[in-house]
């Protein structure tokens, strides 16, 4: 087994090899570098965009064009400026611009753009993309799509960087903060609720978390960093003209990304450097090969992409990871941080939810029919019924996931009636799923920190500037007590995806908790535990409500739920058939009908209903 070197260490060799690079590299060499770093700089964008959020756009370039572009207006003085603005005829004054403008129009692109999904949403990319395109080669003050010269070069503390070697190390400087940056953002709140993206808009929503705000702001970073590298792509070849900004340059960049692994940062590195250095290769060993010249490196490219699609999604960074093996940083718990600020929680028997007579229809189908409930803080309240009997659709119209035909759903005071999940979620009410719904790929501790994401306030911008680290303190310590609290610790940095799966229920449970909730709401949480597991969730659920918290679950092990509950509500068809105590609910005859009555024999309760469990036992 190889022995595993240091994050630091391997960072690094990698600084020293660039800082070397100038002093022994051949000019073709120094050329090919600064490409591969201003391709980096727009796939560290992708890599953010679609790897890590899930958001595939093929018009990243468009935004490379559009700093591009800007920068040359004013640095190049081809806007005519009155006297009183010239000196925004600086190259460093157009980049502060370019970035403005660019994320100005990204936002306003992005915020119609990403309301489309599926398909809908690359193809929305590729139209807006296209349109820059073509914008661009209409601009005669610019030479149209012939192009114009005359940018000036940058000059840096009076050094001037008018060659490839000359700007090297700006180009590089600008990569490695954008990889500091993006490291530190995905390593931090902001950043699991990016990542939570993939996880479902349901889950994240239900965490608490603006999914359609950061959709936006992944979408505006990437926009910027492809602004950047515009800005120095322009500067470097002091020239411009659209053919590089166009859609196939789009695909090239996403091409990179996947390449190299769109979920990993490192990956923009690596897939940039291979697909730059591919295809100057292949451009000049096709041509001898096949006798004519033409982009055949894109045929090459595409059979790549899809042989890579079938064997390896993740792309070759792993592969790269394997063969030389870097320990990663472990999350530190800092036990003397700061206890998050909680929330008051009710009065005793004080009605924190109240549903009142609440009907969903879809079509034709009523699924719930004026369904009415109340749970009380410091209760246990058990919802159950025969498969298809409403319950979750119930659920769901609870916490703000759907919204009911008529009725009113009411949380501590509130009328919540339609308001959404991160509404709900910010007034103490958190929930688990009946389908597990993690980051399987995320540790035990970073799903369950997910879970406090409401409890922080510092946005995007400070987590790249790591100015965010003794809120993060906090958060990690406050979700390693949720971990300890339900008997997780031992897998606390072990990736979600390799819990069993009654683990990963109890994970869930965690995840809620790091919320501060004053009501809990659980569906089918015994559902794939062991018997031992089951008995610590019901320590724990019994904890919880001698804490003053409401529980309303949603269970088919009738034996749990008849020594935990306090009261339970039988559905049946949409609707309640019953309420009462456990020991009034195993005997009620309209329950025992529409149980024994069921025609899948799974919907038979355990014996403990059948025979008449008691409260308690």
């Amino acid at each position: 087994m190889k022995r595993a070197i240091s994050s630091r260490t391997a960072l690094g060799v990698f600084i020293a090899l660039l800082v070397a690079a100038p002093f022994v590299a051949s000019a073709f060499t120094m050329t090919l570098l600064n490409n591969i770093g201003l391709a980096t700089l727009v796939v560290l964008g992708l890599v953010l965009l679609t790897g890590v959020a899930g958001l595939t756009s093929f018009g990243q370039a468009a935004f490379v064009g559009l700093g591009a572009y800007i920068s040359t207006a004013l640095s190049a003085k081809v806007l005519p400026l009155p006297d009183a603005l010239l000196w925004m005829q600086s190259p460093w004054i157009a980049l502060l611009v370019a970035l403005v403008l660019t994320a100005l129009l990204a936002l306003a692109v992005g915020s119609v753009t990403l309301k489309l999904s599926g398909h809908y949403l690359p193809l929305g990319t590729i139209a807006w993309g296209i349109s820059l395109y073509f914008i661009f080669g209409t601009l005669e003050s610019m030479g149209g799509q012939t192009g114009m010269s005359g940018i000036p070069s940058l000059n840096l503390f009076g050094v001037t960087l008018a060659s490839d070697r000359a700007i090297y190390g700006l180009i590089w400087v600008a990569v490695m903060l954008g990889v500091a940056a993006l490291h530190n953002l995905l390593d931090s709140r902001e950043g699991r609720a990016i990542r939570a993206l993939k996880g479902g808009m349901v889950m994240a929503e239900a965490m608490g978390i603006d999914t359609a705000r950061m959709r936006i702001v992944v979408f505006v970073v990437a926009a910027v960093l492809a602004a950047v590298s515009g800005w120095l792509y322009v500067h470097m070849q002091r020239f411009v003209n659209p053919s590089p900004f166009g859609l196939g340059f789009g695909i090239d960049y996403l091409f990179m990304a996947v390449l190299g692994g769109a979920s990993n940062v490192w990956g923009a590195v690596l897939g940039s450097t291979l697909i730059v250095v591919l295809k100057e290769w292949l451009q000049g060993l096709l041509p001898v090969i096949l006798g004519r010249s033409g982009n055949f490196e894109t045929i090459v490219f595409g059979l790549l992409i899809v042989v890579l699609l079938q064997r390896s999604r993740d792309g070759l960074w792993p592969y790269l990871a394997r063969l030389v093996p870097v320990r990663a940083r472990r999350l530190q718990i800092d036990a003397t941080a700061e206890p998050l600020p909680r929330r008051p929680m009710p009065a005793r028997h004080e009605v924190v939810l109240d549903v009142r007579n609440v009907t969903r229809k879809f079509g034709g189908l009523v699924a719930n029919n004026d369904m009415s409930l109340k749970v009380m803080a410091g209760e246990v309240l058990a919802l159950i019924g025969p498969n298809g009997a409403g319950k979750s659709t119930l659920f769901n119209q609870v916490s703000g996931v759907d919204t009911p035909t008529s009725g009113s759903v009411q949380f501590r005071g509130h009328e919540v009636t339609g308001r959404g999940s991160r509404h709900i979620a910010g007034l103490g009410m958190s929930r688990s799923f009946q389908h597990v719904r993690l980051m399987s790929r995320m540790t035990v501790l970073e799903n369950v920190a997910i879970g406090a994401y409401l409890r922080g306030k510092r946005g995007v911008l400070a987590s790249m500037l790591r100015l965010d680290r003794q809120e993060e303190a906090r958060i990690l310590a406050e979700s390693a007590r949720q971990i300890e609290r339900v008997g997780l610790t031992a897998q606390m940095y072990e990736p979600a995806g390799a819990l069993s799966l009654g683990q990963q229920r109890i994970l869930e449970i965690a995840r809620a908790l790091a919320a501060d909730p004053c009501l809990l709401l659980l569906d089918e949480p015994a559902a794939g535990l062991r018997l031992g597991e089951k008995q610590a969730l019901g320590d724990l659920l019994c904890k919880l409500r001698g804490e003053g918290m409401a529980i309303l679950l949603v269970e088919h092990d009738m034996d749990f739920v008849m020594e935990l509950v306090d009261r339970i509500v039988v559905m049946d068809f949409g609707q309640k058939i019953a309420e009462g105590l456990p020991e009034e609910i195993q005997n009620n005859p309209a329950v025992l009908e529409a149980y024994l009555g069921a025609a899948d024999e799974e919907n038979i309760p355990d014996t403990a209903l059948a025979a008449g469990a008691h409260h308690g036992q």
